[in-house]
């Protein structure tokens, strides 16, 4: 991953949602170290007051906007306010979202409902919000922060997983839109692996034991450092973390396969030895207070460095790959035919 000037982002303006923790507090920070001006999206608003503490001791400007990405008049309010603060619209970053560990069977349409409406509506409602504000010539970029899982399921977060794969289809859409107008406006995809955020300590659970990442784990750091490398140059989506192209690519090629190793292994693997507690709160209907943070609990095994690639370019490799040995096997299988005829002579 290339690095990131100062100058291409100085005296920006940029909007994150989920801006209060994790991946979203650790983007906000990455943006004010590059000196852009932040609107900083959450539901907690002493939350986003401390992550606006933290941005202005770095010397920029930073304006709070608490309110539910599922409320689409609030994050439309809050874009127009935003630009009456600080000034045109450059940079959207999509990321707020909420799950639920437990299998189909345990979920309530209620809880699926609510799932959507932030992850994937709210994503939604952001998007209209920044076309409505990157008017200028140079229009802006809109950076979709998506996962390994907008392209494969897993059990226990088929809520999330669903609204993942909508962003996908909604953003491929909207793409196709964008470059028929001739609009300046782009939009990318950043797809992570695993992060160590609070989400894993305040996420609805209806399994015995503490939810957890899948492993391999990357700090947030990782993630905002791609994140800044997409909206500086945004390609049609990034593929981060080692294992996020090999789960994409396996499920293109060969997704029975797949449906059987994650049935056997990502279970146990989304969960801690540690039961969970009688009166642990979740926040999908309303934020946990007091426990925002930009790390979660597995520092300890959170990587500080991750392969960024392009997804196309992947796929393209691996189609040439594919080609290559599929031709090959060819030529082997023609050979030993031939071979054999010879023989028969």
């Amino acid at each position: 991953m290339e690095t990131v000037s100062s100058a291409d982002f100085r005296n920006k303006v940029v909007v994150i949602t989920g801006a209060s923790a994790g991946v979203g507090r650790a983007t906000a920070l990455a943006f004010a170290r590059q000196g852009a001006k932040l609107g900083l999206i959450a539901r907690d608003e002493a939350a986003l007051a401390d992550t606006k503490a933290e941005i202005e001791a770095l010397g920029t400007k930073a304006a709070v906007f608490p309110l539910d990405v599922a409320n689409a008049e609030a994050v439309l309010a809050a874009a127009q306010r935003c630009e009456d603060m600080l000034g045109p619209i450059d940079v959207w970053v999509n990321n707020a979202m909420a799950t639920v560990f437990a299998a189909v069977t345990d979920l309530t349409p209620e809880e699926v409902r609510r799932v959507t409406e932030v992850t994937y509506l709210g994503y939604v409602h952001g998007t209209m919000a920044a076309l409505r504000h990157m008017r200028g010539p140079n229009g802006g970029a809109i950076v979709q922060v998506g996962s390994s899982l907008a392209y494969r399921g897993i059990p226990l977060q088929s809520a999330y997983c669903g609204a993942k794969h909508a962003i996908r289809g909604f953003t491929d859409s909207l793409r196709t839109e964008l470059i028929h107008t001739g609009s300046p406006v782009r939009i990318t995809a950043v797809h992570l692996p695993a992060v160590n955020t609070p989400q894993f300590d305040w996420a609805r659970t209806r399994q015995g034991k503490l939810p957890r990442p899948v492993a391999p784990v990357y700090t947030p750091e990782v993630a905002a450092r791609a994140i800044l490398h997409a909206a500086r140059n945004p390609a049609r989506e990034y593929w981060l973390g080692k294992m996020t192209p090999v789960v994409i690519l396996a499920n293109m090629l060969a997704p029975g396969v797949l449906d059987r190793y994650l049935a056997a292994n990502t279970i146990a693997g989304q969960e801690r030895s540690e039961p969970v507690g009688t009166n642990r709160a979740d926040n999908l209907f309303a934020p946990v207070e007091g426990v925002h943070r930009k790390d979660g609990a597995f520092s300890d095994e959170a990587r500080p460095q991750a392969l960024l690639v392009q997804g196309p370019l992947v796929r393209i490799g691996a189609l040439l790959g594919a080609c290559f040995l599929a031709g090959l096997g060819g030529a082997i299988a023609a050979s030993r035919l031939k071979s054999r005829h010879r023989r028969l002579e």
